[in-house]
């Protein structure tokens, strides 16, 4: 199929929304006055142009006509537009679901009667309203996300129980951030507020589990000197994501591409961050050790495999416990676990928890959970623990809603 016909369809089907919609619109608006309706004719239409305009020009004139930050706003804003025209236009569609009912059963009425459906069946103003207050509420609550719920960053606690940790560790706090998605951000002061709460914890050594960029390393710069302030007197260490790659940009060349990641790791660098490359580190504290390893990408599925565990684990055999840097959480169960049951701490990141859901107590939905078995929080599997962050940042959609952004503290024990 043709990109030309998929893009016609894609407008024809929104166009068809924003006509169904107006109709509701148009019923409520009949006793106003002329200048009312005239406004608010051209305003909702007038958007709908705009967003045709937009798709029309991303798509077969210059996609990068827009920067990538204000590009995604504008998506953005014409997904929460009509998705939200969607979850009002259900009411509408209820309703004539139930006209359309009532005029099938009158054929075979006895004696069968014509029916005047414009007259007997009108469409209901209360359902008119009804569907515009039900499209009120998801564009309220998305925009609400981006404003607030963006940079509302929450420190998440656990303690964990090593029986195999040296005394000297026993207590040590470990902080844990994820998926920054620096080419994302648009409140400055608030990711630098982010991680003042983070060193506000006086963490003993922090890791970063992937995903600093969204495609280029260019997209960090401008917040190496916010992210350089996050130390630790154990150190900080960091591995790779999946999008540190740049695998999902067209490049003008595989030596573009490569010189990509040499500048993003050359980022972890300035920002003091010690990149395990499918390696290992050890941590001492008065004579005793205990083991870091990073792994680079590597998921289940379709995502990236860069990732080599056996390299990661080779010279750290002897530590008593290893602990160990993988971004993706399906790392855990289809090598970690089944190959490295001496691992007994694995951080990772992601899923973001879809940036949606719902945590109350105990209970935690999110459609992330669909796609990921282990996707946020806290998990445990005979001796061996995987804890997954709901991330620092975000993508796609520029907010969240119910899973705000995440500082994890960990903090390791010898007994509970």
């Amino acid at each position: 199929m043709s990109k030309l016909v998929v893009i016609a369809g894609l407008l024809a089907v929104l166009f068809f929304l924003d006509w169904y919609l107006y109709q509701a619109i148009t019923l409520l608006l009949k006793n106003s006055s002329g200048v009312v309706v005239k406004t608010i004719r051209y305003v909702y239409w007038g958007f709908t142009a705009i967003t045709f305009s937009v798709i029309l020009v991303y798509n077969f004139g210059n996609p990068d006509w827009l920067e990538g930050k204000v590009r995604s706003l504008v998506f953005t804003g014409i997904f929460i537009n009509y998705f939200s025209k969607v979850f009002g236009i259900l009411f509408l569609l209820v309703e004539d679901v139930t006209r359309l009912g009532k005029w099938a059963i009158s054929l075979f009425q006895n004696p069968p009667h014509e029916v005047d459906t414009s007259n007997s069946m009108p469409r209901s103003e209360f359902l008119a309203k009804t569907a515009l207050i039900a499209g009120t509420v998801p564009f309220l609550t998305m925009s609400y996300g981006i404003l607030s719920g963006a940079h509302d960053y929450r420190i998440r606690r656990k303690k964990i129980i090593l029986p195999h940790l040296p005394k000297e560790f026993d207590g040590i706090k470990l902080a844990q951030l994820s998926d920054i998605h620096a080419g994302s951000f648009f409140n400055k002061t608030a990711v630098k507020g982010g991680v003042e709460i983070l060193m506000g914890e006086k963490p003993d050594v922090v890791f970063f589990t992937g995903d600093l960029v969204n495609n280029e390393s260019k997209e960090v710069q401008d917040y190496i000197n916010i992210f350089d302030k996050v130390k630790a007197p154990l150190g900080v260490y960091s591995t790779t994501g999946n999008h540190d790659y740049g695998d999902y940009k067209g490049w003008s060349s595989a030596k573009a591409k490569k010189q990509n990641f040499e500048d993003l790791k050359e980022a972890h660098r300035l920002m003091g961050y010690d990149l395990l490359m499918n390696e290992n580190r050890f941590i001492e504290v008065d004579g005793e050790k205990i083991a870091i390893l990073g792994n680079e990408n590597w998921g289940a599925g379709r995502f990236a495999k860069y990732g080599d565990i056996h390299q990661a684990y080779k010279g750290s055999e002897e530590a008593p416990v290893k602990i160990l840097l993988s971004h993706d959480p399906s790392h855990w169960d289809a090598k970690v676990r089944t190959n490295y049951p001496s691992i007994d701490l694995m951080f990772a990141g992601h899923t973001h928890g879809f940036q949606f859901g719902v945590e109350v107590g105990d209970f935690k939905w999110s459609p992330s959970q669909y796609a990921y078995k282990q996707w946020a929080g806290l998990y445990k599997q005979e001796e061996q623990y995987l804890y997954v962050n709901r991330g620092f940042g975000y993508i796609g959609y520029p907010g969240r809603i119910g899973m705000p952004p995440e500082i994890t503290i960990v903090e390791l024990r010898r007994t509970a």
